[in-house]
């Protein structure tokens, strides 16, 4: 139970990058993100889907567009995500487009997630809302309710 009160969430994402690149702004929010101690980065992987469906693990120095030294994600690949979890990575990115999978660990939330595991309370269910869908609720609430002008 001790490992668990130093531990926070673990969440990953997976990105698209339709010409294959990371854009030069991205790598370098990632490190602050790092820097700041908002999240750890457990394992970080670069993939290309082929126009024939197939799977390709690209090195990061294939998918960067940028000057930033590339290298400090060298070790990043704690073990945790294994070639079913890359496959199934793939599986939502369009063929002949490139990806970065990301397994972090939240930081930030490693008190909370603490005081609640000593309390005994339990996390039930999480989820995210996609940025799109947040805005188009928003959009339908304005639209519901118009602000008298």
């Amino acid at each position: 139970m001790e490992e668990m009160d130093v531990m926070g969430p673990v969440d990953y994402i997976v990105v698209e990058f339709p010409d294959g690149k990371v854009p030069k702004e991205v790598l370098p929010r990632v490190v602050d993100l790092v820097d700041q101690g908002t999240v750890r980065i457990l394992d970080l992987a670069f993939l290309r889907k082929e126009a024939d469906g197939s799977v390709v693990g690209l090195e990061i120095g294939e998918t960067f567009d940028g000057e930033m030294d590339v290298r400090v994600f060298d070790g990043a690949a704690s073990g945790l995500m294994g070639a079913e979890d890359r496959a199934e990575a793939a599986g939502v990115i369009e063929p002949g487009r490139a990806a970065m999978v990301v397994l972090y660990e939240n930081l930030w939330a490693i008190p909370f997630a603490s005081a609640l595991r000593r309390s005994g309370a339990e996390l039930v269910a999480s989820g995210r809302i996609p940025v799109a869908a947040l805005l188009d609720a928003l959009d339908a609430a304005d639209a519901d309710h118009p602000v008298d002008a």
